[in-house]
């Protein structure tokens, strides 16, 4: 630490930064109950420290301001004159540290009182509902608004600051984001029981898929992304549809093959509305992730969905 020479009274002048020549708050709150007690000891008491750490952080205060703070007898401790003037001091800093501790809480209140989540489509109708009611019952004042789209749409929404944290299904994350895998998922080829597929005993192999027009979900979503991927950017559409329920109903409908999330189906499969058909030969397996702006990780109430989304 550097000094430089007082010219008035030639004593050592500490230079610097403010965090090296004014106490901190503990040392200040020290004093303040010192001169409101009378005692070092009592005041050690009311702060829930020792005695010996009391006498430290006022020997600390004294060698940083270069005064006497407090003198010490056996019949207690009394500030002294320049310790007086000190505590006046003091306590007009902690009042200010007051105010700006109550607006720093204010605004994690108006942080905490809504949640903003935008959720690629597979997720926010097979996962969040879940998810959401948990935290409810963890933060029944949190208000939550959902926006649903594709994993491209998710990602509009958080770089644009319209989300707080999102959800995408895709087999990449999109650029400016960070994230973090939540759950895994696969894509399976369904029909309708009328569909000849659905009597096949051999598995689909990869070029008969891509040959097939089928009912998918548009470009952009995660689900299209993956299928695309898988096949070389040969997937054909018989019709585009801008929600898994809206393609789930189509091939139940019996207007022709789908690809979905097996999330999406089970209920579905187990009443044999739809027939999972297999396919030998081509990868669908599917990372779901959280993802939020790059270097800002959720707090509040999008870090408890995350925590939520791993339990």
């Amino acid at each position: 630490m550097s000094t430089r020479d007082d010219h008035a009274g030639h004593r050592p002048v500490t230079a610097g930064t403010l965090a090296h020549r004014v106490p901190d708050l503990g040392g200040l709150e020290l004093l303040l109950a010192v001169a409101r007690v009378g005692s070092l000891g009592g005041a050690a008491r009311e702060l829930g420290i020792t005695q010996p750490a009391a006498s430290s952080r006022v020997r600390s205060m004294e060698r940083q301001l270069g005064v006497a703070l407090v003198d010490r007898s056996p019949r207690g401790s009394r500030l002294t004159d320049a310790g007086a003037l000190v505590t006046d001091w003091a306590r007009r800093i902690v009042e200010a540290a007051e105010a700006f501790d109550a607006g720093a809480q204010a605004l994690r209140d108006r942080r905490d009182s809504r949640l903003r989540v935008a959720a690629s489509m597979t997720i926010a109708e097979y996962l969040l509902p879940g998810w959401l009611l948990a935290l409810r019952a963890q933060r029944p004042d949190t208000a939550v608004s959902l926006l649903a789209g594709n994993s491209a749409t998710v990602a509009q929404r958080l770089l644009a600051d319209e989300a707080d944290v999102g959800f995408v299904e895709g087999l990449t994350v999109p650029t400016g984001l960070d994230s973090a895998v939540i759950a895994h998922d696969r894509l399976i080829v369904v029909t309708a029981p009328s569909h000849a597929w659905a009597r096949r005993r051999r598995p689909l192999a990869a070029e008969e898929l891509a040959a097939t027009s089928l009912i998918l979900r548009e470009k952009g979503s995660g689900t299209r992304q993956v299928l695309d991927t898988a096949l070389g950017g040969l997937a054909r559409p018989l019709i585009e549809l801008s929600s898994t329920t809206a393609v789930k109903a189509a091939a139940v409908s019996g207007a022709g093959p789908a690809v979905l999330s097996e999330l999406a189906v089970s209920e579905e499969l187990a009443m044999r509305r739809l027939i999972r058909v297999p396919v030998d030969g081509i990868a669908l397996a599917r990372e779901l992730r959280a993802v939020w702006p790059t270097g800002h990780r959720p707090t509040g109430p999008a870090r408890d969905l995350l925590t939520l989304t791993r339990g």
